[in-house]
């Protein structure tokens, strides 16, 4: 089976840690065919299929040099066993177009995971408000007297923007609100963009979990991160 991977250049990935470089070594060990492209590379005309401008690529098992590629071709994603959706937020106009063109892939036949409908309507961050009985106090708004309001509620609180990830663009506010005006300014900017603020929880000293669900079943291990 050949299958696409649609991600970040690969220039970029940390493969010491990349979930996607461990799922292609993965399909390579399989015995499957390995074809990468950035959301940037997809295209749709009228009378067309969508199609991407992709490598083929194999890995070398090194850490340097870690793939060799055979160069570019375009090509009809219906034609892949199956594509990868694995773009890295943020969660931005260009990530929410690219779901349009997978999901007219899937129109024509294509087999698109996860769902582009699916990436949509379950941005990494908002998908908490679907159960709200297991998060923290939780706030999310553009409102920057809401935010005060809230720290003054909770005293020690994180606020983080909707479209990061790993820890980007992440802060603490203590008892004190020190620099809570300055950090309201840079993730808000003047209302413009929605902030999420919650309560700090001590208890994430201890890290978290990513827990795997497959066919309805916790897979019996999990990625367990803890921070800095």
């Amino acid at each position: 089976m050949n299958i696409l991977f649609i991600a970040d250049p690969l220039e970029h990935f940390k493969i010491y840690k990349d979930t996607t470089f461990a799922m292609m070594r993965e399909t390579q060990r399989r015995g499957h065919a390995i074809s990468v492209c950035q959301p940037s590379q997809i295209a749709w005309q009228r009378g067309g299929r969508v199609t991407a401008r992709v490598q083929d690529i194999q890995l070398t098992g090194e850490s340097d040099t870690w793939f060799t590629s055979n160069g570019n071709r375009e090509v009809a994603l219906v034609e892949f066993g199956c594509v990868l959706m694995r773009k890295d937020p943020p969660f931005d106009s260009e990530y929410f177009y690219a779901t349009h063109l997978l999901e007219q892939a899937e129109r024509e036949g294509a087999r698109v995971f996860n769902k582009p409908r699916a990436l949509r309507d379950h941005p990494e961050k908002l998908a908490i408000m679907e159960f709200p009985e297991f998060i923290g106090p939780t706030l999310v708004t553009r409102d920057a007297e809401d935010i005060r309001r809230f720290h003054a509620e909770h005293q020690d609180i994180i606020l983080k923007p909707l479209d990061g990830m790993g820890g980007m663009g992440i802060f603490r506010v203590r008892e004190d609100a020190l620099n809570l005006g300055s950090i309201i300014e840079t993730l808000n900017k003047d209302g413009s963009q929605s902030v999420m603020v919650q309560k700090f929880l001590p208890e994430i000293v201890d890290g978290d979990k990513r827990v795997l669900i497959i066919g309805g079943k916790p897979v019996p291990y999990c990625l367990a991160r803890i921070p800095q």
